[in-house]
């Protein structure tokens, strides 16, 4: 749920010799903020802790794997010009890709350049190095340590540790966020987020929001059975009323009919569509929001208060009713608020995880729905397959949901998973380096932002048998109907990998699996227009109108 396109575009720099030019050049603002911190405690400075890493480097080199490899500037890639670099193939008019071009540079860089790539020559970025081997992908993941470095939106943590540092001081949240302060902040959530019992509790409360939603789509059907150009704005009206039932622990209104503009639930999703979409905007184009207040970055500010306060005023309310309610009337599971301002008696760290979780779970699971829908709606046959596995599961179709039915949708479950491997949501994922590494054979210092294109990997075909198929069944058990063939653990990761894996990812999953459930055992999916592109607003999904003809079955 956590996961940005690329997610390598924040500012960084080669380290040098010395430990903490390094670790300012690495981490930008929200670094200095953990270098700062480290010196205050004596940690940065200590001689000893310089000398170990700088033996860690000295065994680095020694080994024959680095002395064997190739040097770091031999790695292919596109040629900058002087002054503009490769900035200017970015630019409007001049440029050769535009923003939502940036799955399709992923896939003509491996095509020219083969399995690893040195995207230099961007200006105020460090270079970006795409990895197109599954490998040495699992190699990065697996030698990283227990605070990995994930580049991730500069603008975001410009607002987290420079904007509103009055508001968020120590407590950045995991979005945007690295070193020990990252690692404390998920140590005191990740539990509550994560458990079995929190998941089951919310089964109930969002199969009522998907009902709800059900009904709101067949009010929107046309004289044709069709449902409207902008349906993917009423996807997110669904999605946001989940994730405030999860992470606010409220109906947010969002499925009402006839929501006026300046209503809350619509000015969360109008705020989190520009504050998300416009990352790229942010991250990629030259990036002078960072020494003046552009109109852009202007906005962006603006959206982020906004969303800071609709969380503060909801996680405010669930304190006092916990502080009015008798604890001995606290029947079944308690919510996730709940608990986590009972564990952490600090509404402030409920706010920020519920902030986290809104901004990268609203658009993330919008538009893998609309993909999914848009790929059963074009796939009949796969479709009628998921449609017979519910109706075998659930021959009521008023039956409630349940984990063990849930847990046995085997096809609907591949069906998804199908979608993520071949249009990836998040079409890639990254680390910046924290050691000088040997990455498909050439030396590659830290520093270096090293991005993982799965939009790629997960349709190569030395990674996964018949790649260019859609085949779902390649992710059942032979007893489910499963077919044998290639599928690398490593080519497609929807969640991520280690560590930094998405915290949210159970309650995506639960929403998306819910939601597919009650439609398909309901309805008919039918697109009877032009077949629509796939493009990168902020993530990656189809670009058009889903006008999806919706028929009772």
């Amino acid at each position: 749920m956590n996961k940005l396109p690329m997610k390598a575009w924040r500012s960084t720099a080669s380290a040098g010799p010395n430990l903490r030019r390094s670790v300012s050049k690495i981490g930008g603002a929200g670094s200095r903020r953990l270098e700062s911190r480290e010196s205050s405690t004596g940690v940065a400075t200590c001689p000893h802790l310089a000398e170990q890493l700088e033996a860690s480097v000295s065994r680095i080199h020694a080994t024959s794997e680095w002395q064997n490899a190739l040097p770091y500037n031999q790695i292919p890639g596109p040629k900058p010009i002087p002054i503009l670099g490769n900035t200017w193939r970015l630019m409007p008019i001049i440029g050769q890709y535009t923003i939502s071009d940036v799955a399709k540079i992923s896939s003509l860089l491996h095509d020219r350049y083969g399995r690893i790539v040195r995207f230099g020559g961007l200006i105020g970025r460090p270079d970006l190095l795409f990895i197109y081997d599954a490998d040495e992908i699992e190699k990065c993941y697996r030698s990283e340590g227990p605070t990995p470095f994930r580049p991730s939106m500069p603008s975001l943590v410009k607002y987290k540790s420079v904007v509103r540092k009055d508001f968020f001081g120590e407590l950045g949240g995991v979005v945007g966020v690295h070193g020990e302060p990252w690692r404390e902040f998920r140590s005191r959530v990740q539990k509550p987020v994560l458990q079995l019992s929190t998941i089951r509790r919310y089964l109930q409360p969002l199969e009522v929001i998907t009902e709800d939603f059900l009904v709101r789509c067949e009010h929107l059907l046309d004289e044709n059975q069709e449902l409207p150009e902008d349906f993917d704005n009423e996807i997110h009206k669904w999605s946001l009323e989940c994730i405030g039932r999860v992470a606010l622990d409220t109906r947010l209104g969002c499925l009402e009919s006839n929501l006026k503009p300046d209503s809350e639930p619509q000015q969360i999703i109008d705020a989190s569509k520009y504050a998300l979409r416009n990352v790229a905007t942010l991250e990629l184009k030259a990036p002078y929001w960072r020494y003046v207040p552009t109109p852009l970055w202007t906005r962006y500010v603006k959206n982020m208060n906004f969303f800071v306060g609709v969380c503060m005023k909801y996680i405010q309310s669930a304190t006092e009713r916990l502080k009015t309610q008798d604890p001995s009337l606290r029947n079944g599971e308690p919510s996730l608020v709940e608990k986590v301002i009972l564990s952490e008696k600090d509404e402030k760290i409920a706010t920020i995880m519920a902030l986290d979780l809104i901004l990268v779970g609203i658009d993330t699971i919008s538009m893998a729905v609309c993909s999914m829908l848009y790929q059963l709606a074009t796939r009949p046959v796969e479709q009628q397959k998921v449609h017979e596995e519910l109706k075998r599961l659930l021959p009521d179709p008023n039956t409630p949901l349940t984990i063990p039915l849930l847990d046995q949708m085997h096809h609907l479950k591949a069906f998804i998973k199908e979608v993520f491997r071949m249009y990836s949501t998040v079409i890639g994922n990254g680390r910046t380096l924290m050691e000088d590494s040997v990455i498909c054979g050439y030396q590659v210092p830290k520093g270096v932002q090293a991005v993982f294109p799965t939009i790629v990997t997960g349709n190569m075909e030395e990674y996964v048998t018949d790649a260019t198929t859609f085949r779902p069944e390649r992710w059942l058990k032979p007893q489910h109907g499963g077919t044998p063939g290639k599928l690398h653990p490593f080519a497609s990761l929807p969640y991520g990998y280690g560590a930094r894996m998405c915290l949210g990812r159970r309650f995506a999953d639960l929403e998306m699996q819910i939601l597919l459930a009650k439609l398909l055992r309901n309805y008919k999916l039918e697109y009877n227009h032009k077949p629509l592109d796939y493009a990168v607003t902020f993530m990656y999904a189809p670009d058009g109108p889903l006008r999806f003809k919706m028929t009772r079955v």
